[in-house]
């Protein structure tokens, strides 16, 4: 058969549109799959060399073949989604007929298809092309033969109408089948029924013959067979036979006569049984989304584009089941105000509920389950049953029900392989192995049908799993490892197996694994889902682990994989967690091992519940939903976040925007997520499915800075402000594509707009220092309070960042600079300002909703708490390392976000909230390590200033401060500890330099003559001596205690750091380094300048002499360092490689390798005597904050064995020196460590990070 010449000609027509456009390669799998083209043409045509070439040999063939192949085209254009071009050619498909024609040949369709019982399309229909079109491609190919066409798909997917609906075809009917279709309904039938099926049929067929055919029906079925036979053949030799619903083979085998048969069936190998050749049609469960909204539409009287908003969520939860949909719709139709509550129902798996509710033909689907499962021979049909353990929308290996079913892994595949042929279960063929699952209502009906049992059930995966994994857990990282790391802790608690769940759960090796593996949030997930149990007997053990987690949980998603043990020696030590990991510690240690316990654990309690890390890249914006469920985050990524706030699970990620998403916000009802952007536009998303619903019109002309909802649904808007000069505030309504209303007033930017408590008023924050307040109903300006007035330096530009309402919707409360001040709605006037007395810009403020509180975020890293009613700050929330970009309170005031440019959001608890007498140290500190011991312990002594600039003096082990100073007038910027006599000396911006007596604070001498701060003291020569070097390029040596000063000039820019050429107390030669490029050396005694060296080309950024004395090493902003010999002060070797400034560098104690430490985090071992690279100290990959090292490397240590080094930068570090590999991570709290303080023994390690806490580290034996 040739091609039709209205396809020949449709083809024709649009040829140059198909050229231009189609892939071949796509298409050609589907028809070579379908038969109509063969692998030899399909290698001519892909060996031609463009895309243009192949699409044009392509149709070149086509137009050479029949109507067959035409409609394989059509097909595979629809399935790779040309919907464009396969509209072009669908009114020319084979059975389309010209429009003059139509009429009669509707008329002789609906004839041919009432004679042969064919049943009629249903009252609400939708059609389904490229199945419809599949099955007649296949029904064409039984033109010339007789044959099998098999229909396939599980209960409920709509074959039986496809399959009517692939036959209500004038063209086929005629060329194909002689104008004859009869359609018999089988279902479920023994031996007696099957008979009077047969004899119907046969008495239907003999209605228009002779007489004496109308003899007495078949008394047996082999005589009904035969009776059969002879019409098909004789009298109907074109016919179709149309045997829907068939179950069984047996019953097939009646029908095997040689003649033309399209069968429905949940069994897909059902026509094995049978000769002839066959064709199959998979009907796979799901209607697509847009074919489901039409059903809906149809049943509840609308179109698709006017169906509510929880319309495409219902149709994702009926997972595009035609039988469900169907029911939804009935549902809608018979109570249209329901759609919330069916959403929920359908959300929460409640199935049995539904069908309660509806006059829906329902108990159908569950009459067809069940004797599909009785189908099944005896044995599987129990192995059937235990799949009613696993979870919903879960993919399961067949290596998982190996072990479940104690069976070789060939034979379980055998199994599935006819579950799937029954329809009773669903392969994902597209995986590597393949994965196997079941449709929610299948879930649903084994849950309903064994729910005595499933105890029971679970108990036995469990079981199953302890067996075959007796020895140890899997580790491989595959499908079937990763399915029991995800749901054992489902059985388990499904099982009831308390005391397993304790064990397993409260077990830093299960933490190790589920994090390494997937991840830190499904743990958390388990700790939240399953705390009911495990909250009976060990509720204070549960809190470890949920605080553990909860707070190291960013640290856990870490690459590469952090040392879990490591990390849980920070934690206290009444914990549990700490507990468990000081043993494990302890073992791994004696195996040479090395680890590392906090001593310095703050007694503070911690405020913050959860750290999120949701990209890599500044968070702008986090904000909660209204159910506090939920968190959404956008930023710098272009992406649009949404996380389970109880663990930081990430729910969706959406591609929003192609420029920075400066905000998102919730719907008051929280199913939509407002977005907007630099790139000008305003979006709103389904939160459930991450799909884009509306993209307003692009009405500003400048980035959209801010977008809010009202906080309720009574009247539901958005609001966005932006750059614009004058249209720069915006109310938008969801159901119109542009804006509704427009506010004038702002001249300049508007960076935040925000809806009072009650919704009637929008207040906008401007760059022009003004906050005006609109009326929502009119859009009309009410008033405008002159922040910039009430400000003291209102000479310049005030910019308002934002405002917002206090709960009682009396006052706005404005972000201004560094102040926040709150005004009176009513009266304009400036009710309180708080002045947080920080060097830094507010940039962002939340009024609690349920309390007084406000929180501030500040661009030096801080969040503040304040009381609004009593101006009194309540707390600290310490934890960021970069600027805090936004805060917000939960809507029960019980939690609050923030967000930073550190790339993480941090979750705090505000009912914890005290007055906070948290004290932060800076990170200038000197650190004294005492030979004698105390109590068998070293003696630490630790000397820093802190947050309000007074001098603390700290017994490091214990954690008791010795002494404290009185608040200073100055700025301290540097303190040294001189052992004998006991004594303190710090030194600060004013240029001042005191010595103080531990611990009673007396001055022994008050040092004056830099004019500038001072950067670095030293006691030298057994305390006697104390040097000092500043700003002012001077360095000045000290008799303190006389006061008697000596000061050595020559440098020309400010004097980084000193050191005496060796340890000797004889010892009077003092090297000096400074940003002037240039090393100094000194005579002590005669103040003479011995050598003055010209370094390097940039700063000398470090210096560090060799233990013997015989060379010294410079590194500096050149991105070099240099080793010199200290008696000809020769450049020895100049070292090259690194690729950022050269931070930090030490010699090892015996002398033969420098190492060296760069702003990118790298470390390289050098050898002193060669000059040569030795090792490049690596990490798997940059981490987060795009450094080997977290940060600059500050500074260096070997052991006294040279093999092992300590280096410190965003965290700290410890490496084996032979090989130059990371041995161990300390991860601060904090960030940007400045210099590690060592014992002689290299067993105890003091450093303190950015946000000014302590850490002395002791070695675990």
């Amino acid at each position: 058969m040739v091609l039709d010449e209205s396809v020949r000609s449709c083809l024709l027509r649009h040829r140059r549109n198909l050229e231009q456009d189609i892939k071949p390669s796509y298409l050609m799998d589907h028809m070579i799959s379908d038969g109509v083209l063969t692998g030899e043409e399909e290698e001519r045509i892909s060996s031609l060399t463009t895309r243009k070439d192949q699409a044009v040999a392509l149709l070149e063939f086509l137009l050479k073949k029949d109507n067959n192949a035409f409609i394989s085209f059509y097909n595979a254009l629809v399935k790779e989604a040309y919907e464009d071009l396969a509209s072009l050619l669908h009114d020319c498909i084979p059975g389309a007929l010209p429009e003059s024609f139509q009429s009669y040949s509707d008329s002789y369709v609906q004839t041919v298809l009432s004679e042969g019982g064919v049943p009629q399309r249903p009252v609400v229909f939708v059609n389904r092309p490229e199945l419809v079109n599949g099955i007649r491609e296949k029904l064409y190919r039984l033109q010339k033969e007789a044959g099998w066409v098999t229909v396939f798909g599980m209960a409920g997917s709509g074959k039986s109408v496809l399959a009517a609906e692939a036959v209500r075809d004038h063209r086929l009917i005629e060329e194909c089948f002689q104008g004859s279709v009869q359609w018999l309904s089988i279902g479920q039938l023994d031996k007696a029924d099957l008979l009077v099926k047969i004899q119907a049929l046969c008495f239907r067929l003999e209605q228009s013959l002779d007489t004496q055919f109308l003899h007495r029906p078949p008394t047996s079925l082999d005589e009904a067979k035969e009776r059969l036979r002879f019409l098909m053949l004789r009298r109907y030799p074109r016919s179709l036979l149309v045997l829907d619903d068939i179950w069984d083979s047996t019953v097939l085998k009646s029908f095997d006569i040689n003649c033309r048969i399209l069968l429905t069936t949940r069994n897909r190998s059902l026509a094995d049984s049978v000769r002839g050749v066959k064709y199959e049609v998979e009907v796979a469960s799901g209607l697509d989304d847009k074919k489901a909204l039409e059903i809906i539409a149809l049943y509840t009287g609308s179109t698709p584009e006017g169906l509510p908003v929880e319309a495409p969520s219902i149709v994702r939860e009926c997972k595009g089941s035609p039988l469900v949909v169907s029911l939804i719709g009935a549902l809608l139709k018979e109570k249209p105000n329901r759609w919330d509550y069916y959403l929920r129902q359908l959300q929460q798996k409640q199935f049995k509920r539904i069908r309660k509710s509806s006059s829906y033909d329902y108990d159908a689907l569950d009459q067809a389950m069940s004797a599909s499962i009785d189908d099944l021979p005896d044995e599987h049909r129990e192995l059937y049953r235990d799949l009613a353990v696993f979870e919903k929308d879960v993919k399961i290996p067949a290596k998982v029900l190996s072990i479940l079913w104690g069976l070789e892994p060939e034979e379980v595949e055998d199994i599935l392989e006819e579950f799937v042929n029954k329809s009773l279960l669903f392969v994902d063929s597209h995986s590597r192995p393949y994965l196997y699952y079941l449709h929610d209502l299948q879930l649903d009906f084994l849950a309903e049908q064994n729910h005595a049992q499933l105890e029971n059930l679970h108990t036995k995966v469990v079981r199953q799993y302890q067996q075959h994994y007796s020895n140890a857990p899997p580790t491989s990282g595959d499908v079937e490892c990763l399915y029991w790391i995800r749901f054992l802790t489902y059985h388990m608690a499904k099982a009831n197996f308390s005391q397993e769940l304790f064990s397993l759960m409260f077990s830093l090796d299960w933490v190790t694994l589920k994090a390494k593996i997937l991840g830190p949030a499904h743990l958390i997930n388990d700790f939240v889902d399953y705390g009911h149990i495990l909250d009976k007997e060990k509720s204070e053990v549960l809190s470890n682990f949920q605080e553990f987690l909860s707070l190291s949980g960013h640290q856990l998603e870490q690459r590469p994989f952090p040392d879990v043990v490591q990390l849980a020696l920070s934690q206290p030590e009444t914990s549990e967690v700490y507990k468990q990991a000081l043993q494990k510690a302890q073992n791994r240690a004696r195996s040479g091992k090395l680890y590392f316990d906090l001593l310095s654990k703050s007694g503070v309690e911690s405020l913050c519940r959860l750290v999120i890390q949701p990209q890599q890249s500044s968070v702008y914006v986090a904000c909660f939903s209204h159910d506090g469920t939920k968190i959404a985050s956008c930023g710098a990524s272009k992406t649009v976040k949404v996380f389970r706030s109880t663990s930081g699970e990430n729910l969706k990620e959406i591609q929003a925007h192609d420029d920075e998403v400066l905000c998102c916000a919730f719907s008051p009802d929280d199913r939509l997520l407002a977005t907007c952007s630099s790139d000008r536009k305003v979006k709103v998303w389904s939160v459930e499915r991450g799909m884009l619903l509306r993209a307003f019109a692009e009405e500003h002309e400048e980035q959209v800075n801010h977008c809010q909802f009202t906080n309720t649904t009574k009247r539901l808007l958005l609001a966005t402000c932006s750059n614009d000069k004058f249209l720069n505030v915006k109310l938008w309504n969801l159901n119109k594509p542009s804006s509704q209303n427009t506010m004038f007033g702002h001249l300049q930017p508007v960076n935040h707009c925000c809806f009072s408590p009650d919704d009637a008023y929008l207040s906008t924050s401007s760059n022009d220092g003004t906050v005006k307040l609109f009326q929502t109903s009119s859009t009309n300006e009410w008033k405008t309070i002159k922040v910039r007035d009430w400000c003291s330096d209102a000479s310049e530009e005030v910019p308002v960042k934002c405002s917002t309402w206090t709960a009682d919707g009396k006052c706005v409360v404005c972000a201004v600079r560094s102040a926040v001040l709150v005004m009176d709605v009513e009266t304009s006037q400036m009710l309180l300002e708080i002045r947080p007395g920080r060097l830094s810009m507010v940039q962002y403020c939340h009024a609690c909703p349920t309390s007084n509180l406000l929180a501030i975020a500040f661009s030096n890293y801080a969040v503040e708490l304040w009381d609004l009613e009593t101006n009194k700050k309540m707390t600290d929330c310490s934890g960021h390392l970069s600027w805090v970009q936004r805060v917000q309170f939960s809507p029960d005031g019980s939690q609050l976000l923030s967000c930073s440019d550190d790339h993480t959001i941090r979750l705090w608890e505000t009912n914890k909230v005290h007055t906070t007498s948290a004290v932060r140290l800076k990170r200038d500190a000197d650190v004294y390590f005492s030979d004698a011991k105390v109590d068998g312990s070293e003696e630490i002594v630790v000397s820093a200033a802190d947050n309000c600039n007074r001098l603390q003096v700290r017994d490091g082990r214990a954690g008791v401060v010795l002494f404290q100073s009185a608040e200073m007038m100055s700025r301290i910027r540097c303190t040294c500890v001189c052992r004998q006599p006991f004594a303190v000396a710090f030194g600060q911006e004013d240029g001042t330099v005191q010595v103080l007596a531990i611990p009673s604070g007396k001055v022994l001498a008050t040092l004056q003559g830099h004019t500038r701060t001072v950067l670095h003291c030293r006691f030298v020569h057994g305390g006697q001596t104390l040097i000092t070097s500043s700003e002012d390029t001077t360095i000045r040596v000290w008799r303190w205690q006389t006061c008697e000063c000596k000061v050595l000039q020559g440098h020309k820019e400010q004097v980084r750091g000193f050191s005496l050429l060796s340890d000797s107390p004889a010892e009077t030669r003092l090297l000096s380094w400074s940003f002037d490029g240039t090393v100094k050396v000194w005579d002590l005694r005669s103040i003479e300048k011995l050598q003055d060296l010209e370094a390097h080309r940039g700063a000398v950024l470090s210096c560090h002499v060799s233990p013997d004395g015989r060379h010294f090493a410079t590194t500096s902003a050149d991105k070099t360092a240099k080793v010199w010999h200290s008696e000809s002060w020769q450049c020895v070797h100049k070292l090259r490689g690194h690729q950022d400034c050269v931070r930090s560098c030490r010699f090892s104690w015996d002398g033969q390798r420098l190492a060296t430490g760069d702003d990118g985090g790298e470390i390289r071992l050098w050898s002193v005597k060669e000059g040569s690279l030795l090792k490049v100290c690596t990490q798997e990959g940059k981490d987060g904050m795009d450094s080997l090292h977290g940060g600059w490397v500050t500074d260096l240590h070997f052991s006294p064995n040279n093999s092992l080094l300590v280096s410190t930068g965003g965290y700290v570090k410890w490496w084996d020196v032979d090989r130059g590999e990371a041995l161990q991570t300390f991860y601060p709290t904090g960030s940007a460590l400045k210099k590690m303080h060592v014992s002689a023994d290299f067993s105890t390690f003091v450093t303190i990070d950015n946000i000014g806490i302590l850490y002395v580290l002791q070695r675990v034996s």
